[in-house]
């Protein structure tokens, strides 16, 4: 009986670790970091085990633990006191934003920062645009965001990441980044945004819940696919350098399409809800975490992606550093 035997290259962790197709690097990572007003704090987020709040003063504790791991990128969210309806804080040169990109920039020179540019975090609302008549509006949006864009790179970010799924917002803030003379500073576009429900967290983290209706009128239907395509297209024309797709363990197929259609890096968000069950199983002992995580980011780079933006960043590199995955 003839058949293939295809256990002889499995048939010991030596063989298996050099016919590996995929390996998860800490340089493949983007490790977000939520800052927020006030003084001493340092705040786990309770849906979100293992990540926290930082006051600035709490701030430099943190990046420099993430430094010493290896990891070589950051993006920065930031929760205002200040919220109103036209999200005026955002750009505003000594917002919340602003002033940690211009510490960490000062205090690790070498690190990667990246801004996340919206406004959902900075608007009463809770939306990502200016709204009026209860209807969020797409131009008078772009302008915000744009100049919102220019004063992060004014603090020194060294890459701006627009999530807010406004159409033509790449090519509002890379016409605002050029102008303000900041045409090598990239644009991390979240190019394919779906109107998640896995999102929860990461919105008890901002405090940017919509207070009312919900994004679908500008974030994606879950059930579509052609269209990341159109949307990633149209990113790309308007001068996108890197292409996100959020959420990514729901959307892997997504991710490969784009992956496969397009000649530009892909970023894989492994969003807060995706975190959150995983932590959540890992704390009932109902799965083993490492083994969970490793799977999980190892499906990002099968998939296509360059980078992941993951919450399990620091504890995959503290695994790495001791040896234990």
């Amino acid at each position: 009986m003839q058949f293939h035997r295809h256990r002889r290259l499995r048939r010991n962790q030596a063989i298996r670790s050099m016919l590996k197709e995929n390996h998860v690097h800490v340089e493949d990572f983007i490790y977000p970091i939520f800052v927020v007003e006030g003084e001493n704090k340092k705040e786990e987020i309770a849906s979100m085990p293992g990540v926290y709040h930082f006051s600035l003063d709490r701030l430099n504790e943190e990046v420099d633990e993430l430094v010493s791991l290896g990891i070589v990128s950051i993006m920065i969210f930031g929760v205002p006191h200040d919220k109103d309806e036209c999200g005026s804080s955002a750009d505003d040169a000594h917002g919340i934003v602003q002033k940690a990109i211009s510490q960490v920039k000062e205090n690790f020179p070498s690190l990667y920062v990246m801004a996340d540019t919206c406004l959902c975090q900075y608007t009463s609302h809770g939306h990502c645009g200016v709204v009026e008549d209860g209807e969020i509006i797409n131009d008078a949006s772009l302008e915000r965001l744009a100049a919102t864009a220019v004063s992060q790179a004014k603090a020194g970010a060294d890459m701006i990441a627009p999530s807010n799924m406004m159409d033509g917002f790449v090519a509002a803030i890379r016409k605002g980044l050029d102008e303000a003379g900041f045409e090598d500073v990239p644009i991390l576009s979240y190019a394919v945004k779906y109107a998640s429900g896995f999102y929860g967290p990461f919105r008890d983290a901002v405090h940017s819940t919509p207070q009312f209706g919900d994004r679908r009128t500008y974030q994606m239907d879950p059930a579509n696919a052609r269209e990341a395509l159109r949307e990633a297209a149209s990113d790309i024309a308007e001068g996108a350098d890197l292409l996100m797709v959020k959420p990514g363990l729901a959307y892997l197929d997504i991710i490969h399409r784009v992956y496969q259609e397009f000649n530009l890096p892909v970023v894989a968000y492994n969003v807060s809800g995706e975190y959150a069950m995983v932590k959540a199983a890992a704390i009932n002992g109902w799965i083993d975490e490492k083994k969970v995580v490793l799977e999980t980011l190892t499906s990002f780079k099968r998939a296509g992606a360059e980078l992941i933006l993951t919450y399990h960043a620091k504890d995959f590199a503290k695994w790495l550093k001791e040896g234990s995955i």
